[in-house]
This record gives structure tokens, C-alpha cells and sequence, in this order.
């Protein structure tokens, strides 16, 4: 009998880095997301095809179903990237590929592979759902991370997310802000690397102590905001703060500086999207830079 999972793709609004060291993250689910499809066989094999949001193929692979080795692939990288995720859930549930004799799998994205909405977690939790293991389990021994994105991907409202002795909490919070038509993600046309940018962010030398305290003050502000104006001085400390520790110039100053709204970066620094508020002539400043994907927040949020 064929099987479907979904899970949400995800924006982290504050937290960007802090998260890992226990700051309190504000994230968002996006109405973007990615849908795996499990169909039993009786091939032997676990056939595998990852589809895009045009519904391209863009990934396939064919595994031998006793021990996952790749028969064939269309990317070697990918395949053994999905090979240590395919048997690290068996590893947690050893009977997951006992269940048949085969498995046909498809992946269905609704964002494009570039936008960095998720297209890990999401097959991370979609994975986890099949398994009938813990996706936050998952992540930390598959790739490591903070584990918001997982958060995301099994919620379906705003929420808070805070790492407590290595464990995730997550609490739905209720976000509806008055001035939310003002915010607008726009994509930097840059998928950006976020071990890389994780690894940079090790390497500082700060408070750490002191960072997470700062961040999760702003966070709490950020979520009992009641205007567009003191949520964009929040917007500004939050990344004069990051860019202090990163040693890195907040996006606006190095992108838009003549830009009338706030800006600020979200997830890894340098790439993906960032959150800008503005009005009706934002989309064509943004277009008039060359930055052609500009959403609202009510498209973007769920």
C-alpha cells in the first residue's frame, strides 16, 4: 500500500547562529514544502527518484535493498548523502526495510532546490515520519544542527525553539502581528552553504554567554512587537549584533544601503533569503537590482 508523508519547509526570523548555543530562535513554517511517496515492490532493489518543483526529475538512484550499496545513480555525492541518512533510520528502526520486497520512492519539492527552504529537513522529517523514528534523532546522527528546521517542519504555526542540555523545545506561539503586510522575503539568488557558514561561526571568538541572552531578548521583543517601526529596531540590533560576531557586514549596508525599509538576514548569513519590510514599491526596488524573487508573508507563512 503506497504511503505519503509532508513536511513544511522553514525561515528562521531571529536566532540565526545563536540557536546552536542554546539562544531562543523565532521561526516561521513556510506554505513551501516536500512530499515523499512510498510505493512496496518486489524489485530487491530501493528505487529512488527526487523531483523538482516543475516536476523535473533533478536526483535518482537505485540501491540494493540488503545493504543500501548504490546500483546506479544519477549523482554519486547525493547518493551516498542519502545512503548514511536511508541507514542511520534503519539503524534506529531495523525493521523499516523489512516491510517489502522493494520500495519505489519519489520526492516532490514545491520550492525550488536554490531557495534553501528546506530541502534537507523536510526529507529528514519525511524520512523520520516513514521510519516511525525521531527526526531530531535523525538530524544530530546524520548531519548535526540546531534541529529548528525539523521543529518546522512538523509545525504548522509560528514558533519559538530553543536548545535546553542538547534537547529541542518548541512552542507554538500566536503571530499575527497588524503591520505583517509590510514584510517581504526576498531570495539573494545564492544557495548558501550552511555547514560552511556554521563552521565560520565556530571559529569566532565571543561571549557566547552573553550572545544568547542578547538574541533571546530580542527574540521575545521581536514576537510581542506592536509596531512595524519597533519591530525594525529589533530587525537592526539583532543583525549589528551578528555582525559584530561574524565579522561580516549586515546585508543592508553591503547590498542596499539606499533600500528605505529595514533588512535582515535569515539562516546562514550571505545567501538564501532575507526578511525586508517595506510597502508597494519594495517588489520593484528589489526587481530593479536583479532580484527577481520577492513574497509577501501571508504567501510565504502558513
Amino acid at each position: 500500500m503506497k504511503k505519503e508523508f509532508y513536511s513544511n519547509g522553514k525561515l528562521l526570523i531571529s536566532g540565526e547562529y545563536a540557536v546552536l548555543d542554546g539562544a531562543l530562535g523565532f521561526a516561521i513554517p513556510s506554505s513551501y514544502g516536500q512530499s515523499l511517496h512510498v510505493t512496496p515492490t518486489t524489485s530487491g532493489f530501493l528505487e529512488w527518484t527526487s523531483l523538482d518543483e516543475n516536476d523535473k526529475i533533478w536526483f535518482s538512484a537505485k540501491f540494493d535493498l540488503k545493504d543500501l550499496r548504490v546500483v546506479s545513480t544519477s549523482d554519486e555525492t547525493i547518493a551516498k548523502t542519502l545512503t548514511s541518512l536511508l541507514l542511520e533510520a534503519n539503524a534506529q528502526n531495523p525493521l523499516l526495510l523489512t516491510e517489502s520486497d522493494g520500495f519505489q520512492i519519489e520526492t516532490h519539492l514545491t520550492f525550488p532546490r536554490s531557495w534553501g527552504l528546506g530541502s534537507s529537513s523536510t526529507l529528514i522529517n519525511n524520512i523520520a515520519q516513514w521510519a516511525r523514528v525521531d527526526a531530531f534523532q535523525l538530524l544530530q546522527n546524520a548531519f548535526g544542527g540546531s534541529g529548528y528546521d525539523i521543529a518546522c517542519a512538523q509545525y504548522n504555526s509560528p514558533l519559538t525553539y530553543q536548545l535546553k542540555d542538547g534537547n529541542p523545545q518548541v512552542e507554538e506561539i500566536d503571530f499575527d502581528p497588524i503591520f505583517k503586510e509590510h514584510f517581504f522575503f526576498i531570495h539573494l539568488n545564492r544557495k548558501q552553504n550552511s555547514k560552511e557558514a556554521i563552521v565560520n561561526y565556530r571559529e569566532q571568538q565571543f561571549d557566547k554567554p552573553q550572545l544568547v541572552k542578547e538574541v533571546s531578548d530580542i527574540t521575545k521583543k521581536m514576537i510581542g512587537a506592536s509596531t512595524l517601526s519597533g519591530f525594525e529596531t529589533l530587525m537592526e540590533e539583532h543583525e549589528s549584533l551578528l555582525s559584530k560576531v561574524l565579522k561580516i557586514q549586515p546585508v543592508k549596508q553591503r547590498l542596499f544601503p539606499d533600500y528605505f525599509g529595514a533588512i535582515k538576514s535569515l539562516g546562514a548569513w550571505g545567501g538564501d533569503f532575507v526578511l525586508a519590510t517595506g510597502d508597494d514599491k519594495t517588489r520593484s526596488y528589489f526587481k530593479s537590482k536583479g532580484f527577481e524573487t520577492v513574497i509577501s508573508y501571508s504567501k510565504m507563512s502558513l
